[in-house]
């Protein structure tokens, strides 16, 4: 016989069931990945690798040598003003070539003989960088632009010194390069710009001065350009020779 009690404890316990397996249900389709098995998190290697090279994967350079230089500032002297000025200053300053063609007069300092960068590849805008530019670069462009009353007039201050696009940049240095007979990687915008780090590692600056007129955000970055063989490493190779 089967006691009115019972009957009332084990519909409770079967209503309590079904609400609970109603709630898991619920909380299930809500949050999908709830009681699953978190699989551990893999450790970050302490050693990781850039992604930058300047060399190709079969060994190119992606910057030019001491006799690639001379020949680029040779034909460079043969072609417009205004493309003339514009290679020059990825030249000297390292920049990048949408940085560059960003510049406008308020950019350049005349009695410091700096120009002010806006760093366009961090996440965050507004990050300006300086960098020292030859006094006859910034003569010439002093002149040529006529920047001291440029930079007097507001309306002309923010204007573009280059008003070309990416494509066209690039193809008129494309085409001083091929003049130059240089060709390869290395005959390209970024080319000057990797010639630039290169240069630099080689004439001793240290390497957080590099890093900041370049515009990396980390040192190992910058620190590829002191992978290049200079000229004390060709003078040690050049004892093992003799010791032969």
């Amino acid at each position: 016989m089967i006691l009115k009690s019972d009957m009332t404890f084990h519909s409770k316990r079967k209503s309590l069931t079904v609400k609970a397996f109603l709630a898991a249900t619920l909380l299930a389709i809500w949050f999908p990945g709830l009681g699953r098995r978190r699989e551990p998190k893999r450790r970050m290697r302490q050693h990781t690798s850039t992604g930058m090279s300047i060399h190709g994967p079969s060994g190119a350079r992606k910057y030019l040598n001491a006799p690639e230089r001379r020949r680029f500032r040779r034909a460079v002297r043969q072609v417009p003003t205004e493309i003339r000025l514009f290679c020059l200053m990825l030249m000297w300053s390292g920049g990048r070539l949408s940085e560059t063609l960003a510049l406008t007069p308020a950019a350049l300092d005349l009695d410091s003989r700096v120009v002010s960068f806006e760093t366009l590849k961090r996440r965050a805008r507004g990050i300006v960088r300086q960098v020292p530019l030859p006094p006859a670069l910034v003569d010439e462009l002093a002149r040529v632009f006529g920047l001291r009353a440029m930079q007097r007039d507001p309306s002309l201050a923010s204007r573009r010194l280059w008003p070309w696009g990416r494509i066209t940049a690039w193809r008129r240095v494309k085409s001083v390069m091929s003049a130059a007979d240089i060709h390869g990687p290395s005959a390209s915008p970024k080319g000057l710009r990797h010639t630039f780090g290169v240069a630099a590692f080689q004439a001793r600056v240290p390497p957080h001065i590099v890093q900041r007129w370049l515009g990396h955000a980390s040192l190992r970055t910058t620190a590829i350009y002191g992978d290049v063989s200079g000229r004390e490493e060709r003078s040690f190779a050049s004892a093992i020779w003799q010791s032969w």
